[in-house]
């Protein structure tokens, strides 16, 4: 998924001060979100994929320009099994492009770890990967993108494109299985190209049959990109027409709606995308939800401390805290061009907040949707610069002490939307 994707208004239900209708907060869940059970006795399910246990269902998707290591931190603190990283070129892997290795950097304690490669030639999206895992790792598991929709991606035959030929897509998988043996391999689809071609229970099938353990089925076609209704029939019925996970994604934006797709369709996991952005809390609501609790309210202490600490972590991020070093092997930096290639140089610490907070605007924009006050900060959005500048903005819109300041009082109180909005 695209960060022009997660632009488009979306159905995102309020997200300011929930609480249940007797104002409660309490029961929430650890954000660690290990199997417990809760009041009423109801244990939270795992998953297993191939080898790899994981300890709940509910996951973060891949998200192109999105899931960084601190993105992908938080979500995993607030309970989230399983991250992986965003798309990564398998010829970019194989010929060790600066920019693709710096996906795969994260903190060591990040595990399980699992990466998602794309690429349209079975021998080099199987190398590609084979290089992450051997002189990269630890690697505990390899996503295949087989869903993205971007021109740029499908032009060259892979991503969504590969949903033509579900041949071709039982090559790549065993291909991919048998250069990262043992690790689970899963795949990343689409319902299908178009809608005369809606063939997910067909390439699931393929999938299987070349090894993949699991597949994520975001049930719209290429041709909808992100638009439409998720077709969640379409999950039940990839489900029933393989032995192996699948994983269901497509209009969860609340816990709530996470939760009723696991129940109409059987999925074994939910892979959250678009809920998860400026609301990592859906995954500690979601493992309240299925042990029988009430979802924790998230306070406005809470909402603000979770942005700053995100601010703080993008600094680190572009201050190279995880950074990683190129193998001894791996081929030679190229050298920059005017018409292509990226200008190599190293960040200092003022560069480096300037460019984190420039990125993580999209973020702030995000956690301030359906809040009172986010019309009013998405107007000083692109004059924030410094950590100071995000800080200073969140206590003249959003003050610590829970007031309305007079420039937001003429916006109107947040309100559910449906998917109709």
């Amino acid at each position: 998924m695209s960060v022009q994707a997660l632009e488009n208004e979306a159905p995102f239900a309020s997200r300011a001060f929930a609480k249940d209708a007797e104002g409660r907060a309490q029961h929430g869940p650890d954000a660690s979100g290990s199997a417990s059970t809760g009041a009423d006795g109801k244990p939270i399910q795992t998953v297993n994929l191939g080898p790899l246990k994981l300890k709940n269902r509910y996951f973060l998707a891949p998200l192109a320009g999105v899931s960084d290591w601190p993105f992908r931190m938080l979500c995993r603190e607030m309970g989230a099994s399983m991250a992986h990283t965003e798309m990564i070129s398998s010829f970019g892997l194989v010929h060790g492009g600066d920019q693709t290795l710096s996906y795969l950097e994260r903190p060591a304690d990040e595990r399980p770890f699992g990466i998602q490669v794309f690429g349209h030639i079975p021998e080099i999206l199987a190398a590609g990967a084979r290089v992450a895992v051997e002189k990269y790792g630890p690697v505990d598991a390899v996503d295949i993108n087989m869903g993205c929709p971007v021109k740029k991606v499908c032009c060259n035959g892979a991503g969504a494109a590969m949903l033509k030929d579900p041949r071709l897509v039982e090559q790549m998988v065993r291909k991919l299985v048998e250069a990262v043996s043992p690790l689970p391999v899963t795949v990343k689809i689409r319902a299908g190209w178009d809608e005369e071609h809606k063939n997910a229970p067909e390439i699931a099938k393929a999938c299987e049959q070349g090894g993949a353990v699991g597949v994520g089925l975001h049930p719209r076609t290429r041709a909808q990109l992100y638009r439409g209704r998720a077709d969640w029939d379409l999950i039940a019925k990839t489900k029933r027409a393989v032995g192996i996970s699948v994983w269901g994604s497509g209009d969860l934006f609340t816990a709530q709606a996470a939760m009723r797709m696991l129940r109409e369709t059987g999925a074994d996991a939910a892979r959250i995308a678009r809920g998860a952005c400026g609301h990592p809390w859906i995954f500690r609501e979601l493992l309240a939800l299925e042990r029988g609790e009430t979802p924790p309210e998230v306070t406005l202490t809470e909402w603000r401390a979770m942005i700053l600490r995100h601010v703080d972590l993008a600094v680190a991020d572009k201050r190279g805290l995880y950074k990683i070093e190129r193998a001894a092997d791996a081929p030679p930096r190229r050298a920059f061009r005017e018409n292509g290639g990226h200008v190599h140089e190293e960040l200092n610490e003022q560069t480096a907040e300037l460019a984190a907070i420039r990125e993580l605007r999209k973020h702030l924009l995000w956690y301030t949707r359906g809040r009172r006050g986010g019309l009013a900060f998405r107007k000083l959005a692109p004059t924030l610069c410094t950590v100071a500048d995000v800080k200073a903005a969140l206590d003249r819109i959003f003050p610590e002490d829970g007031s309305v300041p007079a420039e937001v009082a003429a916006e109107p109180a947040p309100r559910e939307m449906t998917a109709e909005d």
